[in-house]
């Protein structure tokens, strides 16, 4: 007989190797056969090309800052959304522990005393059907005479013992479902990447905002100083009679518009260093000293490297999260197959059982089990038909997602590469026209002082100088957020810095 058992559990062990459903296999990438966008003003110089040279994973040391490179080197350790992800991550590595646990025999051992008092009339009543059965035998009158009269008295049962339990896993159920757990918590890595690149860009992003807006501020009281030097020279004008009370209040309503917009744009300053500072998951105001500090819009360098487009699947984590995801639900369809064959439980137990605590510790009072159980789904109202086709269709909408992905990727990267050469072309006319409008300023004012010229001239002159001077420092920041944005979508940035 125990050779039998022998047998049989080495016949499972050996169809434990058998494993239904599909297997995993990876997509093929997909690259575009043209990446780079042509320039549409071939006779245009671009100041800074892209190159295929291996990019720096910190890719925030292309702009030279220090305060930016202290920023994004303290940011994986100190943003909120990035630590809430590495705890996501725990959990579905803590997921991944209880999928494998399922592998191995459960093993416990256990130890019990209980003070039983058993029925009597239980007992007396199954008594009466034994003598019953032996009739007109001395056994049977004998019984018979004694059942009304016996009683059970009050039992202590001691308890002590190993139970294991170990799935044969015939057909890949739980091999299914831990691979499914380990593609999941793959899924779940590459999603605390995508958090660190998008909350490293959106710093940069930020910062670059902060940096133009101070830039801005520093435009505004330029010529907020400006515009008092003409008051100051419209007034001695009036005073010895060369132009009328109309040019002085015209300089003195143009130095008061000036001023008007410095606290608005140190309004907007302020709030940038708040969001900067919740990105950094610091207080409302903590990093303001910090960010005072002078500092220039960050200028993008001349050859950025960006490396292969080609290597962008291995690179975004998007791409690879929506990979692990098909991996996943792929093994899923291979654990619902499973669940229309039998499954196979080994139970085993040894333990030592007796009335007296004494006892307890004898070899002939031990007891001991061994024995496979077997499930077989016969009727389930179309529960694991459902199952199965839900998986099934859970697969083909991750690989359609997979594909949307990639796509939605490539399309990404080709859109900042055409807005990073686009603005560059357009920061060149903005600073043509700016140096165009501060000369024709300088003429004014020339001009003004020697009488040629009224005070609308330079008025005008004047606001041109501001508007173009501003939209030029505006340009600037955005061509070097358009190569934040450019990283970004290449996925670069998690290689080293991960907390």
């Amino acid at each position: 007989m125990k050779k039998q058992w022998v047998k049989a559990i080495a016949g499972g062990l050996i169809l434990a190797g058998c494993t239904v459903g599909p297997d995993y296999h990876k997509p093929k990438e997909w690259t575009p056969k043209q990446w780079q966008p042509q320039s549409q003003q071939t006779t245009s110089k671009v100041l800074s090309v892209p190159t295929q040279q291996a990019p720096d994973p910190k890719w925030w040391s292309v702009f030279h800052d220090k305060e930016l490179t202290a920023l994004e080197e303290r940011l994986a350790y100190q943003n909120l959304d990035i630590l809430q992800a590495a705890e996501r991550l725990a959990v579905s590595r803590g997921q991944l522990l209880l999928a494998g646990a399922e592998r191995f025999p459960d093993l416990a051992a256990y130890g019990s005393y209980s003070y039983t008092q058993f029925s009597t009339k239980q007992m007396q009543y199954i008594l009466k059907h034994v003598a019953e059965s032996a009739k007109n035998t001395p056994i049977g009158e004998m019984i018979s005479s004694q059942a009304s009269d016996a009683t059970i008295p009050l039992l202590n049962r001691w308890q002590d013992g190993l139970r294991a339990s170990w799935e044969v896993d015939l057909w890949g159920r739980v091999r299914r479902q831990y691979e499914a757990a380990k593609a999941y918590m793959r899924a779940t890595r590459e999603e605390q990447r995508g958090v660190l690149i998008a909350r490293q860009a959106e710093l940069a992003s930020d910062y670059i905002a902060l940096r133009n807006m101070q830039e801005q501020l520093r435009i505004i009281k330029a010529n907020r100083d400006t515009a008092a030097e003409l008051l100051k020279l419209s007034e001695s004008r009036y005073k010895t009679g060369l132009v009328s009370r109309l040019d002085v209040e015209s300089a003195r309503s143009e130095l008061e518009r000036t001023g008007a917009l410095i606290p608005q744009q140190e309004q907007q300053i302020a709030m940038q260093m708040n969001a900067i500072a919740l990105l950094m998951g610091a207080p409302p105001g903590s990093l303001d000293a910090e960010l005072q500090r002078t500092s220039t819009i960050p200028l993008v360098p001349p050859s950025p490297p960006i490396g292969v487009p080609s290597e962008l699947a291995q690179r975004r984590p998007d791409i690879r999260e929506a990979e692990a995801e098909l991996h996943a639900v792929t093994a899923e369809v291979g654990q619902a197959m499973a669940d229309f064959y039998p499954k196979v439980v080994i139970d085993a137990g040894f333990g030592f059982q007796s009335f007296s605590f004494r006892d307890l510790g004898f070899w002939n009072a031990r007891a001991w089990n061994v024995g496979p159980s077997i499930t077989l789904p016969i009727f389930q109202g179309g529960r694991l038909v459902g199952q199965l086709r839900m998986k099934k269709a859970a697969q083909r909408a991750a690989a359609l997602h997979y594909r949307k992905t990639v796509l939605n990727a490539w399309r990404e990267v080709s859109n900042a590469l055409v807005a990073y050469q686009a603005e560059q072309r357009r920061n060149q006319n903005l600073k043509a026209q700016y140096e165009a409008n501060t000369r024709a300023l300088g003429l004014a004012w020339s001009r003004y002082r020697n009488g040629l010229q009224n005070y609308l001239t330079v008025l005008d002159a004047q606001r041109r100088v501001l508007q173009s001077q501003t939209e030029l420092a505006v340009s600037t920041a955005t061509v070097s957020d358009d190569l934040v944005r450019l990283y970004n979508a290449l996925g670069g940035g998690w290689q080293r810095v991960l907390p």
